[in-house]
């Protein structure tokens, strides 16, 4: 999922790691420092249309090297969100780092994450904009709700629960979604479909273009 810029309200410092708080965490999280660039698959690429495969194997260096991995990829895409299958990797898999509604900071990585489905008395759908890695330079409007609960496990196994209010929502709705073989687009008009890829044909160069550049001054 694309990095909203525009916030409407003052930016709070505080930092939830894996939904639990912390007094501070670095601007480029350690996972990005010790992991390498992939490639973002694009829209039209088979294996983002179709289901990922869940995890059996926690705690191991390959695991923990690919969260490595899609944390930098996600950085140098300008990202707030990364699935698997966003670097070609079929495994239910995806990594954060986004602010909220209220400017707080979440970070952190779900392993085989299940949404739960909103309360029907308190459920309110949203329209904002939305962008993807994996459909770049366009950006649309989606109904999302405002508030989610994805489940899952982190790389050792371990339960996880994360919740999110406003555009951390959002990002957390956006990648369950990719685990499962859809992108936005798939909750679009026709027309609007149909804008958004010309929008990314447009643009797509120009974003390449600019990680092209955020990966090479990381290599300085």
């Amino acid at each position: 999922m694309s990095v909203r810029h525009e916030r409407s309200r003052p930016v709070d410092r505080r930092v939830r790691l894996q939904g639990r708080p912390v007094d501070s965490y670095p601007a480029l999280p350690p996972e990005a420092e010790r992991g390498s660039v992939r490639r973002v698959t694009v829209v039209g690429e088979e294996i983002l249309s179709r289901s990922c495969q869940e995890v059996t194997r926690f705690g191991s260096p390959g695991l923990s090297a690919l969260i490595d991995d899609m944390f930098l990829t996600m950085y140098v895409a300008d990202g707030a969100g990364l699935a698997a299958n966003q670097v070609d990797v079929d495994l239910r898999l995806f990594v954060y780092d986004c602010l909220d509604d209220h400017g707080i900071r979440h970070v952190g990585h779900l392993v085989n994450p299940v949404l739960d489905p909103p309360d029907p008395g308190s459920r309110r759908l949203v329209d904002d904009v939305e962008g993807c890695l994996s459909v770049p330079g366009a950006g649309m409007a989606v109904p999302r709700t405002d508030h989610a609960v994805v489940r899952g496990l982190d790389q050792d196994g371990e339960p996880v629960v994360i919740e999110g209010t406003g555009y951390f929502a959002r990002c957390l709705q956006h990648e369950t979604d990719h685990l499962l073989g859809h992108t936005y687009l798939d909750r679009l008009s026709k027309r609007d479909r149909t804008e958004a890829l010309r929008q990314m044909a447009d643009r797509r160069e120009d974003v390449f273009a600019r990680r092209a550049a955020k990966a090479a001054g990381l290599e300085r």
